[in-house]
């Protein structure tokens, strides 16, 4: 029986740049011509969230938040490194990236050769011109399909890209699994998931559009159930486990975002839902986590909670809760952040 090692990490994109840019988002937000008044005044805030923003825009607190995230960063590495996967496959959203108005597939198993992205520019390392060059498994990926077909997940996958050549949730991934810039020798087989549903198109995947209101009749068919996709992670675990690959799983997303989120305002994330769903990731109560409702998905702005579905399934398939978890709250910096650690017995 093949071994695998279960991870899971957040990909959010402003680790990339600098600490005096890690609350554009929030600053965005804030330009919303529906806010209610009072709350363009940080004054009004709810008081952790005015200590984090403090009176520099919440520089100082980037610089611990960076701290923190990249400290459980280097532990999910060392794992890696020790464990010396044959392949990671990362669950990971696509946001009007690669799968645009042609075609969304519920989710999509991309089965390349190979991988070849650039880090962006203005980054805290500093580079001008990184390339990343990664192996793929294509032999695996169609594996993988093929058995997923016939236990009855009508699974998308694909050879090569249509519009983008690796979306941020993978390429995220790999360069935060990369931080300290000692390379990333691992092939990869990306599992895209359509996190973000009835938003994926009428809001491109992203910030709310304030310009103008999208309509309920523009809104797009929803993403696929938390039940389906915690069944689709459970089959995944279960196929690899009869494999002879030794694998390990990685769910890369952040939890609950502060721009899905109506009831906030789009300010803060919904910190009490995240940290229900982690409790009971962390004491193995998986079923409650398959019987969780699109509904309250989209009502807390948990979308990207959906590549963690997945990963649920398979801690349950293979019978293992976490041996290591962490929750990095924040008021001012977008998302819940949570990490976990959960190698073979």
């Amino acid at each position: 029986m093949a071994e695998i090692l279960a991870l899971g990490i957040s990909h959010y994109p402003p680790l990339i740049g600098h600490d005096e840019r890690m609350s554009w988002i929030l600053q965005r937000m804030l330009q919303n011509p529906n806010l209610p008044e009072q709350l363009r005044d940080p004054t009004n805030w709810p008081e952790p969230m005015q200590a984090e923003w403090s009176d520099d825009k919440g520089k100082a607190a980037a610089g611990r938040h960076r701290a923190d995230l990249v400290g459980w960063l280097d532990r999910v590495r060392a794992e890696l490194d020790a464990f010396k996967p044959d392949f990671v496959l990362i669950w990971g959203d696509d946001q009007y990236e690669n799968f645009r108005e042609d075609i969304i597939p519920p989710y999509c198993i991309n089965a390349y050769d190979s991988f070849r992205f650039t880090t962006p520019p203005d980054n805290v390392w500093g580079e001008t011109d990184k390339v990343y060059e990664l192996a793929g498994n294509r032999a695996a990926a169609k594996m993988l399909a093929s058995r997923l077909i016939e236990e009855g997940f009508d699974t998308a996958y694909s050879y090569e890209p249509l519009h983008h050549p690796l979306g941020h949730a993978f390429a995220n991934a790999i360069m935060y699994l990369d931080y300290q810039r000692g390379g990333f020798p691992y092939p990869i087989v990306p599992f895209a998931i359509n996190c973000y549903g009835r938003k994926v198109v009428a809001q491109r995947g992203g910030l709310p559009v304030f310009d103008r209101t999208v309509s309920e009749e523009e809104l797009d068919p929803p993403a696929p159930t938390p039940r389906r996709l915690f069944d689709l992670g459970a089959a995944t675990a279960r196929i690899l486990a009869e494999s002879p690959y030794r694998v390990a799983l990685l769910s890369s997303s952040g939890w609950s975002h502060a721009f899905l989120t109506a009831k906030t305002h789009f300010l803060y994330p919904d910190t009490p839902a995240d940290r229900d769903l982690y409790d009971k990731l962390c004491a193995g109560d998986y079923q409650a986590w398959r019987g969780y409702s699109g509904s309250a998905i989209e009502e807390s702005g948990q979308q990207e909670v959906l590549n963690w579905m997945c990963l649920a399934g398979a801690l349950s398939a293979l019978d293992r809760r976490p041996s290591e978890t962490g929750f990095l709250d924040t008021w001012i910096f977008n998302s819940s952040k949570v990490f976990l650690i959960a190698p073979p017995a």
